[in-house]
This record gives C-alpha cells, structure tokens and sequence, in this order.
C-alpha cells in the first residue's frame, strides 16, 4: 500500500478520512495523492445549459482551492513532507490544479494502492455516495471507507466478513498487507449470509499460512440481519477495522431488499476497507 489517493471535498468526514490515509500511510511509507473531487457538471446544469455551465465552472474553481487548502494544511500540520521523487515514501502531493469529477475517480484510482473516502450519510455535510460508487465499481481497487470520527488506530484488530464469495477472496488478498501486522484477525462468518464456497476454518487457515495471526468464528444471526451481526461483533472484538466486499448480490437486489454491504455502507462507525 505504497500510493494512496484521497479525492477531496468539503465534508464533516473530511478530517477523519486525512487521517486514516495518515494512519496507513505513516504504517507502509506511502505517497499521499490529493485532489478535488466534484459532482458532475450535469448535477448543475438545470434550467438554462449555458448559465449552468457558468456556475459549474466557477464552482469547480472555488471547489479546487478549498480541498487544496485544507488538504495542505492537514499535511503540513501532521508534519508530512511534500513528494520528492521516487519510489514512494511517506509524502504527500497535489499535482492536478482543477477539480475533476466522479467519473474520473473511478479510472485515475486504477493507478493506486488504495483510495480513502467518506461513509455517505444521508445529511447535508456528509460524504456523497457517487464517488465511493465510481471508486468501488469503476477502478479494480481497494476502499477504504471511513466514518465521520477519525481513528486512534487502524488494522490493529481486524475483522474479516467472510462469506465464501469471489469478491471477497478479492478484497481478503487487498487486505493481506495490513492483515499480516494485525495483532488480531477473526474471520468471521454469519450463518445464511454466505455463498457457496470455503468455510470460515478454510479462509483463516489461507491467512495463517500466509503469516496472519487469524481465527475463525461462525454465528448465528437469530433475528437480526447479516450486516447487523458483522457490525455488532466488530463492536464486541473492539476492532478497529472490517475487511467487507462489496455488492456479492446485484447491486439492484441490495437496493430493493437490502443486504449486508448497503447497512455496513450505512452503519458503520469503524473504518471499512471495500472491493468489488
């Protein structure tokens, strides 16, 4: 995890999620990249194209200088040296001026280890969902996605959502480097929420043998919901950090009915490290 990217935006998660990209960062010695992330220029442009496009330029400006700024301010606070060169070490750098939109999160995030971004809320100071849509769907990397309170420690005691699936072999092997310096991994699995595939015992004994300090766990969910589970045992082991993929059912059946990643995305109060 040697090149982080952080698209930046005004939102009260902004700090925390500065801050967890620190945390990682300080941990690997990695490249910090920033830049300002804005909706699309079809979100403005309502009533009348041309003065829509007027006002989304100027936004997008406006935008840019803010998110430099109190990316900048973070970095130098926190006493991180500006990129040098190369290979990577723990820097930072803000090389594009203008602001870019969603889209282009999902394809420039191709060329990272990681990206760090905001659990969407639905208020209106919180993270939007299109760019954490565009990073987990478009760029074939991982998500780090944070809550709004910044993280003491991160990757310390590791929860792992096993539950059998593709994207979740996916996401375990993202994860193996912070996995590999946790103190403490359960693999967790929630009976009635997993696919057909390898067992809890067989996902942790992969981790062992790949260094990992890793057990298996499997409860039963009673009345409540896989996401409830995952969520309430990360609380009761005291985590610090969920290993989830995303989206194993179709996307349009967790909207309609709902399922594990939509009440994580939306729930959860420790940072979520996210592949498709």
């Amino acid at each position: 995890m040697k090149t982080i990217l952080i698209p930046t935006e005004d939102h009260d998660s902004m700090p925390a999620v500065l801050e967890a990209a620190r945390l990682i960062a300080r941990t690997f010695g990695s490249y910090m990249e920033g830049f300002a992330v804005s909706p699309a220029i079809g979100t403005y442009v309502t009533v009348e194209p041309v003065s829509g496009l007027a006002i989304s330029g100027a936004f997008k400006e406006d935008t840019a200088r803010k998110a430099a700024d109190m990316f900048e301010a973070f970095m130098r606070r926190h006493n991180v040296p500006p990129a040098a060169g190369e290979p990577a070490v723990y820097s930072y750098g803000w090389p594009r001026i203008e602001a870019a939109d969603d889209n282009f999160l999902g394809s420039y995030g191709r060329t990272f280890d990681l990206i760090v971004l905001g659990r969407p809320g639905p208020e209106p100071q919180s993270p939007r969902m299109p760019p954490l849509e565009s990073a987990l769907f478009s760029s074939g990397r991982p998500v780090l996605i944070v809550p709004s309170s910044a993280p003491l420690t991160l990757g310390r005691n590791i929860l792992v959502a096993w539950n059998s699936s593709t994207e979740q072999a996916r996401t375990n092997a993202f994860a193996l480097p912070l996995l590999k310096l946790a103190e403490q991994v359960t693999v967790l699995t929630v009976e009635g929420g997993t696919t057909v595939g390898p067992s809890a015992a067989m996902a942790a004994l992969h981790l062992r043998r790949n260094g990992v300090n890793a057990v298996a766990l499997s409860l039963k969910p009673g009345t409540r919901t896989t996401g409830e589970v995952i969520l309430e045992q990360a609380a009761s082991l005291g985590c610090d950090l969920l290993v989830k993929s995303a989206y194993t059912q179709p996307r349009l059946s967790q909207m309609i009915f709902g399922g594990a990643t939509r009440h994580i995305i939306a729930h959860a109060a420790l940072p979520v490290l996210m592949a498709h």
